[in-house]
């Protein structure tokens, strides 16, 4: 398994207000196998919103995160005829970056790499330093194309697409090719096309209105494709978000550029792609009441031993009147809905401070630089230990003086 060098990063943020500064962009996780004795940490910003949690269900060795695929009319704690799919879908050998600028100001996007063409495991063979230059048409075929191809997916008539270089095949010769996939094209369609125009680099943008920050790793379709994609696809083929995309194409101007002076679609002169290695990422969950990312690679193996190890000697279990306004310990009733809410769970504070340790401070250093939260809002550590027969109901995070904004939760083993 991929995931076994890190823990399980769970971000959920609910109804952010419009007048919030922080930064709510980037993806990333990592899942352990469970133990017989398994230790959850979860810290909890103290801002002005809310927080739902949302349900997490530890199988084996991974860690899945639920997200409904429909709405589907349900109480709370009756979530068995949910429609869902499971996380996390991203792998870190699939994680790439794409960045730019100089020493003093370097910006960068999360990209997931293609099955297909160059591997990060290649390390200085996959990447790339280029000039992004946007197709035309953007979508790698023309809107009449388009229209042939959406009649032969509707069964109403018959076509073959023959790629055939770009209209701009000059400026992309060389460069990274930006391209979107609203045309409906498959991922090795794509790299036939940048391949024909001599593109160094292909970047598929995912237009997806509805979850702007999702991305995945294109496959070969067929048998056919297969074959290309093993024998002739020698260029990297990443995909990066919508939001993404809307990044890089910002990324020289502002609310106050005239259009007449834009270069290069807003898009920098040049941009590096590289492995993403040890790097967090996230990966987009839902978007939207609440919002849910998992984070990759946020912590070292080294870490959550040391987060177990501090909180080892101060466990209590953890009870139905156990209120404790100063630990956030604010527990759910006994039973809902005929459902007992939790059970055998014990539980640590972890303070922050002076009594909190270096490898604590690196820690919320962290969180702060991928998050875009300040550390000032921040509260203390809660580390839950489970064992054999422990959980927790479905539950919403509530607090009666300082309403959660958001929670990120960490398995640790």
């Amino acid at each position: 398994m991929p995931y076994s060098q890190t823990s399980s990063f769970i971000f959920y943020i609910h109804q952010i207000k419009k007048s919030n500064t922080y930064t709510q962009r980037h993806k990333r996780t990592k899942s352990l196998g469970t133990k017989t004795q398994s230790y959850k940490i979860q810290k909890m910003t103290i801002s002005n919103l809310l927080l739902l949690l949302m349900m997490m269900t530890s199988s084996s060795s991974t860690v899945e995160a639920a997200r409904t695929k429909k709405s589907t009319t349900t109480t709370l704690n009756h979530l068995s005829n949910l429609d869902y799919l499971t996380f996390p879908d991203r792998k870190a050998s699939e994680a790439a970056v794409v960045e730019w600028g100089h020493s003093a100001v370097i910006s960068a996007i999360d990209a997931t790499v293609a099955s297909f063409g160059p591997q990060t495991s290649r390390g200085a063979f996959f990447e790339v330093e280029a000039s992004p230059i946007l197709a035309d048409p953007v979508a790698g075929v023309s809107s009449d194309v388009m229209e042939k191809i959406q009649r032969h997916n509707n069964g109403e008539e018959y076509y073959k697409l023959e790629p055939a270089p770009l209209n701009n095949a000059e400026d992309v010769h060389g460069n990274m090719v930006v391209m979107t996939n609203t045309a409906g094209l498959s991922g090795v369609t794509m790299a036939k096309i940048a391949k024909e125009s001599g593109a160094a680099a292909l970047m598929v943008v995912n237009v997806d209105h509805d979850y702007p920050d999702y991305v995945y790793s294109l496959t070969p379709e067929n048998e056919e494709e297969q074959i290309y994609a093993e024998e002739e696809v020698d260029i990297p083929v990443i995909m990066v978000s919508l939001q993404s995309g809307n990044v890089l194409t910002t990324a020289t101007v502002d609310e106050h550029t005239d259009p007449k002076d834009i270069v290069n679609n807003g898009m920098p002169e040049r941009i590096r792609l590289y492995g993403g290695g040890d790097r967090p990422f996230f990966e987009d969950v839902l978007n939207h009441k609440p919002v849910v990312y998992i984070i990759h690679n946020l912590l070292t193996e080294t870490e959550c031993d040391e987060l177990i190890k501090a909180a080892e000697s101060k466990f209590d279990l953890v009870s139905d009147d156990d209120t404790n306004y100063l630990e956030h310990t604010i527990p759910p009733p006994a039973k809902q809905d005929g459902v007992v809410m939790q059970n055998n769970i014990q539980r640590a504070t972890l303070w922050r401070g002076a009594l909190n340790p270096h490898s604590g401070k690196q820690i919320e250093e962290r969180i702060e630089q991928v998050t875009g939260f300040p550390q000032d809002h921040f509260s203390d550590f809660q580390v839950n230990k489970h064992v054999a027969g422990s959980y927790h109901g479905v539950h919403y995070d509530t607090h009666p003086i300082n309403v959660p904004m958001a929670t990120i939760t960490v398995f640790l083993n």
